[in-house]
C-alpha cells in the first residue's frame, strides 16, 4: 500500500467514518471530486477498528491522544484532519483532556513530522448561541461566547490551532449539528422520540438551528484541503440555510410516516435547564439530557457565506434529503424506529 498523504483522527466515529470512506473510496461531493487514495487513521487504543481495517487502502494506527503522540505515526503525511473529540463526557474535566490536550498532542506530533496542512474540526459551541434570533453568526463576530464546558474546550483547541499557524498551514472548520449515515445512538434516540413519543417544542418552535449533513462536511474538508485561500481561516460548514426546530421535527415525522404530536412547553423551561446545566458543570459533573434540553430552545444559526465565497463550498444536501438518507441508513442496519 502506498504511504498515506493524509491522516484522519476521530475514526471510527460519525464524521471520521464518513471522511475515511470518502477518501479511500473516492466520489463527488458537490464541486469537490475525490479520487481514491491511501488513508492513515489514528484510532484510540480501545476503538473497534474491524470495519475500518477491512477498507481498501486504509492503514490504522493506535494512540491515546490524551498523552503525547509519537511523531513517527505521521511519517509521510502532508495533511491531517483532526476530527477526534468528546461531546458528552462523564466529567467536565474529560473535555479538557480530549478536546484541548488531545489537540495539543496531535498538533505537536504533526508539526514535528513536517505536516504541511492541519484541518481542525471544531464546533458551533466554540462561538455559543446567537445574540439575536434574526442575525446569523459569522466567523468574524466580535462577541463570541463559548457555550459551557464543551464550547470552552473547543474554543481552547481553536486557540492552539491558530498558534500553530506560524509553523504549518492551519484551517478551522466549524460544523453544526451533524446528521447523516453512521449516526451514533443519540441521533437514533432523536428519531425514536419523534416516531413513538411526543417531542418537546420550547416556545412556538420557531427558533433556528443550523445543521450539517455529513457529506456537506466532507465536501468542506476536501475543499479546505485543496484551497490556497484556506490557511489561517475559520469557516462555518453547514447546510445552506438554518431550519426552524418545528420544521426539523415535521420533516423527520413525514419521512417516518408518523403524525407529529409535539409537546409545547414554555421557552423558559429550556432557559431553566441551561441555568441548571451551568451550575452542575461548575461542580465538575455533566448531565447529557439536561445539557441537550438547555440548547433545544435556543437559536444556533450561522452563515456559510465565507466558505461559499472562499472555498467554493456548495452544500448540496438539505434537510429533507439528508434526513431521508439518515433514516434509510438506520433501517438498512436493522434499527427499529
Amino acid at each position: 500500500m502506498a504511504t498515506p498523504r493524509i491522516l484522519v483522527t476521530g475514526a471510527p466515529g460519525w464524521l471520521g467514518n464518513a471522511l475515511v470512506h470518502a477518501l479511500s473510496e473516492g466520489g463527488q461531493f458537490g464541486p469537490a471530486v475525490q479520487e481514491p487514495e491511501a488513508v492513515r487513521v489514528l484510532a484510540s487504543p480501545t476503538a473497534d477498528i474491524r470495519a475500518l481495517s477491512a477498507l481498501s487502502g486504509v492503514e490504522v494506527v493506535r494512540a491515546d491522544i490524551r498523552q503525547p503522540v509519537p511523531p513517527a505515526l505521521f511519517h509521510g503525511v502532508q495533511t491531517v484532519v483532526h476530527s477526534a473529540g468528546l461531546i458528552h463526557p462523564k466529567r467536565v474535566a474529560d473535555l479538557t483532556a480530549v478536546n484541548v490536550d488531545g489537540t495539543r498532542h496531535v498538533l505537536a506530533a504533526a508539526q514535528s513530522a513536517g505536516v504541511r496542512r492541519f484541518i481542525h474540526i471544531s464546533s458551533n459551541s466554540a462561538a455559543g448561541l446567537n445574540r439575536s434570533p434574526h442575525t446569523l453568526m459569522r466567523e468574524d463576530d466580535p462577541d463570541e461566547s463559548p457555550y459551557l464546558g464543551y464550547g470552552r474546550s473547543k474554543a481552547g483547541a481553536e486557540a492552539l490551532v491558530r498558534q500553530a499557524g506560524s509553523a504549518m498551514e492551519t484551517v478551522i472548520l466549524r460544523p453544526c449539528w451533524f446528521y447523516g449515515p453512521h449516526q451514533p445512538l443519540r441521533q437514533t434516540t432523536f428519531f425514536r422520540m419523534i416516531a413513538h413519543g411526543r417531542p418537546p417544542v420550547f416556545g412556538d418552535g420557531s427558533n433556528l438551528r443550523s445543521m450539517s449533513y455529513v457529506d456537506n462536511i466532507v465536501q468542506g474538508v476536501l475543499l479546505a484541503r485543496a484551497s490556497a485561500a484556506a490557511p489561517g481561516r475559520t469557516y462555518w460548514i453547514a447546510d445552506e440555510r438554518p431550519y426552524a426546530w418545528l420544521e426539523i421535527l415535521e420533516t423527520v415525522a413525514r419521512i417516518l410516516g408518523t403524525r407529529l404530536r409535539p409537546r409545547y412547553v414554555p421557552a423558559l423551561t429550556s432557559d431553566a435547564c441551561r441555568i441548571a446545566d451551568t451550575w452542575i458543570q461548575r461542580t465538575g459533573l455533566y448531565q447529557q439530557e439536561l445539557h441537550v434540553a438547555g440548547e433545544l430552545g435556543a437559536t444556533i444559526a450561522v452563515s456559510v457565506a465565507r466558505a461559499q465565497a472562499e472555498l467554493g463550498f456548495q452544500p448540496h444536501i438539505a434537510l429533507e434529503e439528508g434526513m431521508r438518507r439518515s433514516i434509510a441508513w438506520c433501517r438498512a442496519q436493522g434499527v427499529q424506529l
